[in-house]
C-alpha cells in the first residue's frame, strides 16, 4: 500500500483539491482539520502509518504553521512545505528543521501536485545545489555562537526540548510549570535569538551546534 499523505491547509478549496488530485494519482491522501495546533498533532499522531505531509506554513492560528516541522518529522512524517510567502530565510529554516521540500503557492497546480507524488515516493523536489544553498543561508544569517550564548540554562533547556518535537504543554509539564511560563520563555527564547518564530530557533540551534543538533 502506498504511503498516506496528510494535508493540512486552512483553505477549504485548495486542501479539497489537492486530496481528489492526489487520490486520482493512487496516494491514500485526506485533509486534516485546522482548528488548532493541538488537534493537526492528534491527527498527524493517529494512525500506524506515517507517509507525507503538505504542509501549509500560513494556516491563519496563534501557531505559526512552520511551527509544525518539528514535532511532525519526530512523528516520522516527511513534510512538503507549501508557502505562499517568498521569504528564503523561512524557506531555508524550514528545509534545516527537516522539511524534504518546498513548493510555492503560486506554482502551477500541477507542479505541487507531483511535487507531492515525488515526496511520497520518498523523493525531494529540491536539488543538492538548492539544499545546500539554503542550509548556507540559514547558517549565515547570524552569528549563531554569540545569540546562543544569550539564552539561561533553562531557555537552552526549553529549546532542546522543541528541537525534539515537543510542544509546550508536554515542556511543561516535563519541569512542572505552567505552560504560561512555559510559553512566556518561548518567546524570550526568540527574542535573543532574535527569530519570529520557534522553527528559525530551531533551526538556528541545530546549525549553530546548539540544542537539537
Amino acid at each position: 500500500m502506498r504511503p498516506p499523505v496528510l494535508v493540512i491547509d486552512d483553505h477549504a478549496i485548495v486542501a479539497t483539491s489537492l486530496v481528489l488530485a492526489l487520490r486520482a494519482q493512487g496516494l491514500p491522501a485526506k485533509r486534516c482539520p485546522v482548528t488548532s495546533e493541538e488537534a493537526i498533532l492528534a491527527e498527524a499522531q493517529a494512525g500506524a502509518e506515517r507517509g507525507l505531509v503538505l504542509l501549509d506554513m500560513d494556516l491563519g492560528l496563534d501557531v505559526d504553521g512552520a511551527d509544525l516541522v518539528v514535532p511532525l518529522r519526530a512523528m516520522g512524517w516527511q513534510v512538503l512545505v507549501v508557502t505562499g510567502s517568498s521569504s528564503r530565510n523561512r524557506i531555508a529554516a524550514a528545509v534545516v528543521a527537516g522539511a524534504i521540500g518546498w513548493v510555492s503557492k503560486a506554482a502551477p497546480f500541477e507542479q505541487l501536485v507531483q511535487a507531492a507524488v515525488a515526496g511520497a515516493a520518498g523523493r525531494s523536489n529540491l536539488s543538492e545545489r538548492e539544499r545546500r544553498e539554503l542550509v548556507e543561508l540559514n547558517r549565515g544569517d547570524r552569528d549563531r555562537a554569540r545569540l546562543l550564548d544569550r539564552l539561561t540554562a533553562r531557555e537552552r533547556e526549553v529549546l532542546d526540548r522543541l528541537a525534539a518535537g515537543h510542544r509546550a504543554a508536554k515542556v511543561a509539564e516535563e519541569f512542572v510549570v505552567s505552560v504560561a511560563t512555559v510559553r512566556s520563555q518561548i518567546r524570550s527564547i526568540l527574542a535573543k535569538l532574535e527569530v519570529g518564530s520557534q522553527l528559525e530557533a530551531v533551526a538556528l540551534a541545530r546549525s549553530g551546534g546548539g540544542p537539537g543538533r
